[in-house]
């Protein structure tokens, strides 16, 4: 979302830093038929929780509630957006394991660029400097 607020607010975001976002506006304002972005990881607390990919969402772990404790699935439960949006009803996992490889690849893609761009640890001291990387 920050990209697209930027972009809405007229302000510039920084390039002196890694940004994990991309500038939605156009989609949103209708001015194209396709997102920029086909998924993303879910993420909750430090953990990969599920990965949304197009109209399927699959998650790994079930919390009910925020209090309740989470519990990763021993089977990914596989969700189709478009005809339970409200994610009621898991699918039948092995009639919609293909959904496993795109959505393997956002997760390859997303440790990928935790090993290039480290997450800032709890309790860092303000003002963070990010460590320097080379190009």
């Amino acid at each position: 979302m920050f990209a697209t607020l930027a972009r809405f607010a007229g302000a510039q975001v920084p390039d002196d830093r890694p940004i994990d976002s991309i500038d939605q506006s156009a989609f949103i304002l209708g001015q194209t038929e396709k997102s920029a972005r086909e998924g993303f990881p879910i993420m909750v607390a430090d953990r990969l929780t599920a990965v949304k990919w197009r109209n399927w969402k699959m998650h790994f772990y079930r919390q009910d509630t925020m209090i309740d404790p989470p519990v990763r699935n021993p089977v990914p439960m596989v969700y189709n957006l478009l005809i339970d949006p409200r994610e009621e009803k898991a699918g039948n996992y092995l009639e919609n394991a293909w959904v496993m490889y795109p959505v393997s690849k956002i997760m390859h893609d997303f440790q990928v660029s935790l090993k290039q761009y480290p997450p800032i640890p709890m309790s860092t001291p303000d003002p963070y400097l990010p460590p320097r990387t080379s190009n």
